[in-house]
């Protein structure tokens, strides 16, 4: 039997009106805004290719495709050529330095994707790229680099060659969602999927500054589901992301997509199901719902199962085309928020075609973690006209921010417990294709909403891709 209930104390409650959790913002807070600063060009000729309804140089699961350190924002992406590159500017220039890696892009597959880290405990950039379900390819950059980006010039010879294991450690030969996050001591975590779609677990890898290290696998994709159309005893754990929050907690929310199709009440949908969260207090060795109890040790034979109590904060069965890895934040009280999104039961409850389903009646909802430990749930009033994924920032008020496809971007202020969600950019003229990937390091450092983007193109002919920036509330 599974066991998928909501923690006493945790039920999640849909938010109708305005209500304001304790602490969550003062009066005088300014509510949510956007200023559109610039416009910059990475490249005129950026790769193109529709891939599972996504680019390669857009999906918004890279973690981080786009990121600033010290001053210096950075992007990574493939060329028209299919070169690995990465650029580098100083905040508020309008031109970029650009270096090629040493790597082609090896399949039209848009989850081949380039994911870029710091580790600040030797100042090196780090590149994972082109993977689904097989090898990856790793560069790192000479040590120092990200510390002085004014004192030295951005050139190939600043990078290592590339490599097919991280530094001589091997991890699998089925190796998906490269995603890094670096601890509070400075050292770099790699988080990645083992397995394929639907039968696969989650791991973490670790780089102290000397070597890497493989922590192992921390969730399990054994364990029977049963919906009222059939049962699963195969899947993967969908992370909505990996973040630590300032006291040095580290949150996932997540989403569970079964191997057996019998689950659903039609083969055209998509079998994720449920919106569960965990977190770690000791960087990612054990795993805790949300009561606190440990459900997961990494690396260790008790992994966190879908059969465990205690996951599910939204529950929901797979027949409204509920979207894997969308996004989540934290705010400055180390609270988790994140946007799912689906189908909602007024349409239907059977989606019988993934992506226009989900383009003709998709809606992204907010759901978050209040002052008292109660989950929360708002559905955000923007139609998603898209099959896919919306991304979510804080800024320093703790107002919240969705980035819809196309780079619609709306808001919602703390001061109302997050029930007034507005449009507060339309994407007018932006020509983007449908995802956008987001820099969720600046927001802290300077203010700035930075997404990137590629404008729509046809067949595989290369376009434009671009990193706008918006300045919030000061």
């Amino acid at each position: 039997m599974r066991r998928r209930t909501l923690l006493t104390g945790a039920v999640l409650s849909v938010v109708a009106g305005p209500t304001l959790a304790t602490g969550t913002a003062r009066a005088a807070d300014p509510g949510p805004s956007v200023a559109r600063i610039a416009t910059t060009r990475l490249d005129a000729q950026a790769l193109y290719f529709v891939s599972y309804d996504g680019l390669v140089n857009n999906n918004s699961f890279q973690k981080n495709g786009l990121l600033t350190y010290k001053g210096y924002q950075y992007a990574a992406w493939y060329t028209a050529d299919r070169n690995a590159v990465v650029g580098r500017r100083a905040l508020g220039a309008t031109t970029w330095q650009t270096v090629k890696v040493g790597h082609t892009l090896r399949y039209n597959d848009s989850h081949n994707v380039i994911s870029m880290g710091v580790s600040r405990v030797d100042g090196r950039l780090h590149l994972n790229m082109d993977s689904h379900s097989d090898g990856f390819t790793y560069v790192k950059s000479v040590a120092g680099l990200m510390d002085n980006p004014a004192g030295l010039s951005w050139v190939a010879s600043r990078f290592g060659a590339p490599q097919s294991t991280l530094d001589g450690l091997g991890l699998t030969s089925q190796f998906t969602y490269p995603q890094f996050v670096t601890t509070p001591e400075g050292r770099l975590q790699l988080s990645y999927r083992v397995g394929i779609s639907g039968n696969g677990r989650n791991a973490l890898a670790e780089y102290d500054g000397s070597r890497w290290t493989a922590l192992g696998e921390w969730t399990s994709s054994t364990g029977t589901y049963t919906s009222e159309h059939g049962s699963s005893t195969a899947r993967n754990m969908y992370l909505h992301g990996i973040d630590y929050d300032r006291n040095g907690r580290l949150h996932a929310f997540f989403t569970w997509r079964e191997q057996n199709g019998a689950v659903m009440c039609n083969g055209g949908g998509i079998t994720n199901h449920d919106t569960g969260y965990v977190y770690s207090d000791d960087r990612g060795r054990t795993w805790r719902n949300n009561a606190g109890t440990v459900v997961g040790t990494t690396g260790g034979s008790d992994r966190v199962s879908v059969n465990d109590a205690g996951l599910v904060v939204d529950p929901l069965n797979p027949d409204h085309s509920l979207m894997n890895q969308e996004s989540q934040f934290t705010d400055s009280a180390g609270r988790p928020h994140a946007i799912i999104s689906y189908v909602p039961g007024r349409f239907g409850q059977c989606t019988t075609n993934y992506v226009a389903n989900r383009t003709a009646n998709g809606r992204a909802f907010h759901v978050r973690r209040n002052a008292s430990g109660t989950w929360q749930k708002t559905e955000i009033p923007v139609p998603l006209n898209s099959s896919q994924r919306t991304k979510l920032i804080l800024d320093k008020y703790n107002n919240a921010y969705a980035i819809f496809p196309f780079g619609r971007i709306a808001g919602a202020s703390a001061a109302s417990g997050y029930t007034d969600w507005k449009l507060l950019f339309d994407g007018s003229g932006l020509n983007a294709f449908g995802e956008v990937v987001i820099d969720e390091t600046r927001v802290a450092q300077d203010g700035v909403l930075s997404f990137m983007y590629q404008q729509k193109s046809s067949g595989t002919t290369p376009s434009a891709l671009h990193v706008i920036d918006f300045r919030l509330p000061a």
